[in-house]
């Protein structure tokens, strides 16, 4: 690519800048000083004027020129950061700055950057990261929206209703699903606006061309814009429907078998590889467990499914969470003592094989535990139990480190995503960021 050599000059809200193309080259395309460049980094005839005026905050302007010219980030005393988090997402830096503040996640290098006050205590329920490094925390019929910067959005809310489960289908937009409202067919799924808290659509579901009312249950997404939801209504729409994101249309509905309780899934995860749907209903919402896997390309669709049902199984081996790992063909599930268990993809209905090597904490119990949660990202397993989040590597799943925060409570959800990983405490309502040291300069 040639770059231009000349200097560039910026007046920003009255102080005077001078740069070079090479430097601003590397805010990258999608910036405001992408736009100012062709595509060989030369300024355009109407923008080559000798001085550029941008109406905007200085100090601010220095540190993020700062931040392109070194690779180093500086935030003086006299500048707040959410001042600068702003404008770093006016000049298309925010990818930037986010890079300098954090690294590469990794789940072994991982330490506590900060910790959120809750909100009422004892009713959040779950918590979703975003792929941009916020998240969204349920408590109760409201779901409180976190940019990267932490700083809070308009909340969500759906009709008031108890929300059932949160997803992030790209930065913008949030789905929730909530408990149907007795007396209305408008939808237990809605589509919002991340930042505005607008609400853009609800999503129905019809039978014999007429609307149901339902309550919303687990949700997922694929690459190709479907979204997936766990269904339960009043008459015969119990199972999985699928809809088309952007227009909200429904485009597919899978009816529960007979004895196989599809509607009331507690985890949906779509498999890109397989193109087939993870549905999984666990303890306590069902006596027993049930996981299978959906292809809606396929008449049979059911392409693989396991059960405990009529196993003489205790309490110890009572399945709490379960998920699906393309790369080694298995499914893991996990019990309430943080026992690793394990499945082959390749054989429906096989054997789960159980490790405890992962059961290394002793002493007392909490008096309300939380039911352990599971997590996979970039090759490495996490499992919460209690206050502590353990991370597991390796094509054995060796446990090689473990995230503690005491302050809290129990874990009663943990997410990951936008190079973080987010966990909230049941008794406070207070959820942690666990963040990656960004490599040294060199």
């Amino acid at each position: 690519m040639g770059v231009q050599k000349d200097r560039v000059k910026f007046n920003v809200g009255g102080r005077h800048f001078e740069t070079t193309a090479t430097t601003l080259a590397i805010a990258g395309r999608n910036s405001l000083f992408g736009a100012m460049f062709d595509e060989n980094w030369d300024l355009h005839p109407t923008a080559a004027a000798d001085e550029h005026f941008i109406d905007r905050n200085p100090d601010c302007f220095a540190v993020l020129l700062d931040l392109l010219r070194t690779g180093e980030l500086y935030i003086p005393p006299n500048i707040p950061e959410r001042l600068l988090h702003r404008e770093a997402l006016f000049y298309g830096l925010s990818d930037h700055l986010r890079a300098a503040k954090w690294g590469p996640f990794d789940g072994n290098t991982l330490h506590l950057s900060r910790s959120v006050p809750g909100r009422a205590p004892g009713d959040g329920t779950g918590i979703r990261a975003g792929p941009d490094g916020g998240c969204c925390v349920a408590h109760g019929s409201m779901v409180h929206v976190y940019d990267w910067a932490m700083e809070e959005h308009p909340p969500l809310n759906l009709d008031y209703q108890r929300v059932n489960d949160a997803v992030w289908v790209d930065s913008d937009s949030i789905v929730l699903s909530a408990c149907e409202r007795l007396g209305r067919d408008d939808g237990g799924m809605g589509l919002f606006n991340a930042s505005s808290g607008e609400l853009r659509h609800k999503f129905h579901v019809t039978h014999d061309s007429q609307v149901k009312s339902f309550s919303g249950g687990a949700l997922s997404f694929s690459c190709d814009y479907r979204l997936f939801a766990s269904c339960r209504g009043r008459s015969n729409e119990y199972g999985v429907g699928v809809w088309d994101q952007v227009s909200g249309k429904q485009v597919d509905f899978f009816y529960e078998p007979a004895g196989w309780p599809l509607g009331e899934a507690d985890k949906l995860q779509w498999l890109h590889g397989a193109n087939c749907l993870l549905v999984a209903t666990l303890f306590p919402r069902k006596d027993n467990c049930y996981i299978s896997l959906l292809d809606f390309r396929d008449k049979e669709r059911m392409v693989w499914a396991w059960s405990d049902a009529g196993a003489a199984v205790g309490d110890e081996r009572r399945v709490r969470d379960a998920i699906a790992m393309e790369e080694s063909a298995a499914v893991c599930v996990v019990n309430e003592y943080e026992d690793l268990g394990f499945m082959d993809l390749r054989r429906p209905g096989g054997p789960l094989r159980w490790s405890s090597r992962s059961r290394l904490m002793k002493g007392k119990m909490p008096d309300e535990p939380c039911y352990p949660k599971l997590a996979l990202h970039r090759g490495q397993l996490f499992s919460s139990m209690n206050d502590t989040i353990s991370v597991f590597c390796g094509p054995d799943w060796v446990l090689t480190s473990r995230l503690r925060n005491a302050y809290g409570g129990s874990i009663c959800d943990f997410s990951i995503g936008g190079d973080r990983l987010f966990a909230l405490h049941s008794e406070e309502n207070v959820f942690d960021i666990w963040e990656t040291s960004p490599p040294p300069i060199m």
